[in-house]
């Protein structure tokens, strides 16, 4: 295969282009939908499919094609060598490509459990066990979907500066919402599950008790009270500071949205966060949702620091947004599949660990909230945010009170940045789909944080 991609890349350098790339894949895909016990869809098999990229005349011109045979190729280069000629004669500002060290490599995946080893009928048996025990938890509950999505196969890449990898690809996923009713009231909860590590991931995180986390979360908040709505000091678990940080603060530093005028735009080397504060974006975690070796332009991964110490001090790069702002890549350019063209995704984004216990988080705290767990989240380029609560808790007198539901939290990114008072010393992360007009996979998280104020919609 690479031998091939080869001489398709030099075929488009022949045709005048500057720069040639050339991303393949062969993929297994299994897909399964059961709702309330019944199995709604379920698809499995092969996807291949090809990526050309051309750079003529600093004008990007892009082809894919669900074809491997070299005809097919040969045809695909010469139709995006002519679409970036035809563009670069209205060109205002050619695109650059920062340098990168070129590299001959392959990545070969070992998991424990293979899926594509895993029987059909097993994968629907464990998804149904799931929904089953969820179900079967407590009769209040009402109904129980569950999405499950397994990717194995090789990822192959080529491009005219000399770079030629091979890179396997893993990932299993699962996602499950429950919904309960009890008289007026109605409450949902979610939960997934994902791993690049194999299949091995539901040995840990087994069917009965995913399941049993998302019921026990549902039925908690059927007896939960409307949270007052106004300014409140809350201590925010992972799952939550997670998604914070990717939706409000995450977004703004990938640079093509930067470029695009977020906030961050004028704001490297300042501070934008109180000194507690310490995010990164990191590809190197080992088995982590959003972990890979190479991006989609061939740049290695690494362990990104966005804010130290509440100073911004880097951004999300690719090749051109680097180039642009006179920095280095990351290797944060990402493509959902042949279909698309790689742009700046996250891969594990995170608030670093600081040294509190839980206790001495909540102590103090006459009257707040303790936000454990997301339903969903928004940001906005201007900073602002809004993000859905479906776990939350009364602090009272620096102890843990009644549930709330139905609880949200929104304001300013940088003012929340600013009133993070103290960083507990645990961690985790999890995993999750982003969109961005294409679906990238990637975890978020990172310990239990204290902030001063923020904003809790609720009743006033």
């Amino acid at each position: 295969m690479q031998d091939k991609l080869t001489r398709i890349v030099n075929y488009g350098q022949s045709l005048g282009a500057q720069y040639v790339e050339v991303r393949a894949q062969n993929l297994f895909k299994t897909l399964l939908t059961t709702k309330d016990g019944v199995v709604e869809g379920a698809k499995q098999g092969e996807e291949n499919g090809a990526a050309i990229r051309v750079l003529v005349n600093g004008a990007w011109g892009f082809v894919s094609l669900g074809n491997l045979e070299t005809k097919q190729l040969n045809d695909a280069v010469a139709d995006a060598v002519k679409l970036a000629k035809a563009t670069s004669f209205k060109l205002k500002n050619p695109v650059k490509l920062a340098d990168v060290k070129t590299v001959q490599d392959k990545i070969v995946a070992n998991p424990k459990k293979d899926p594509k080893d895993v029987p059909m009928e097993q994968k629907i048996g464990n998804i149904l066990a799931m929904d089953k025990t969820a179900l079967g938890f407590d009769d209040r509950i009402k109904s129980c979907t569950i999405s499950y999505l397994d990717v194995t196969g090789t990822n192959f890449f080529v491009n005219s500066d000399g770079t030629s990898i091979e890179q396997d690809k893993l990932y299993v996923w699962s996602w499950i919402l429950a919904s309960a009713k009890q008289g007026n009231v109605f409450a949902s909860a979610r939960e997934e599950v994902g791993s690049t590590r194999g299949y091995e991931v539901f040995d840990l995180e087994t069917p009965e008790k995913v399941g049993t986390m998302v019921a026990q979360r549902v039925i908690e908040q059927l007896k939960a009270k409307t949270p007052k709505g106004g300014g409140f000091p809350a201590v925010i678990g992972p799952n939550v500071v997670g998604v914070f940080i990717h939706e409000a603060m995450g977004h703004l530093a990938e640079a093509d949205l930067t470029l695009s005028g977020s906030v961050l735009l004028d704001k490297i080397g300042k501070q934008i966060a109180s000194e507690a504060v310490t995010v990164y974006d990191d590809g190197t975690v080992d088995g982590a949702f959003g972990s890979f070796k190479y991006d989609d332009e061939g740049v290695r991964t690494q362990k990104t620091a966005l804010i130290e110490k509440g100073k911004l001090t880097g951004l999300m790069q690719s090749r051109e947004t680097a180039a642009k702002l006179n920095m280095e890549p990351t290797g944060n350019a990402r493509a959902e599949d042949f279909r698309f063209e790689p742009i700046i995704r996250m891969r594990n984004t995170y608030l670093a660990a600081g040294d509190k216990t839980f206790e001495e988080l909540i102590e103090g705290i006459d009257f707040g909230y303790y936000l454990k767990s997301f339903r969903g989240g928004q940001a906005n380029l201007d900073g602002t945010f809004q993000v859905g609560i479906q776990e939350a808790y009364e602090i009272i007198k620096g102890e843990l009170g009644d549930p709330v539901r139905s609880a949200s939290i929104s304001g300013n990114t940088l003012e929340t940045l600013h009133q993070v008072d103290a960083v507990g010393k645990d961690f985790e992360l999890w995993p999750g789909r982003c969109g961005k007009g294409q679906t990238a996979f990637i975890c978020d998280g990172g310990p239990h944080i204290k902030v001063g104020k923020v904003t809790v919609g609720g009743v006033a």
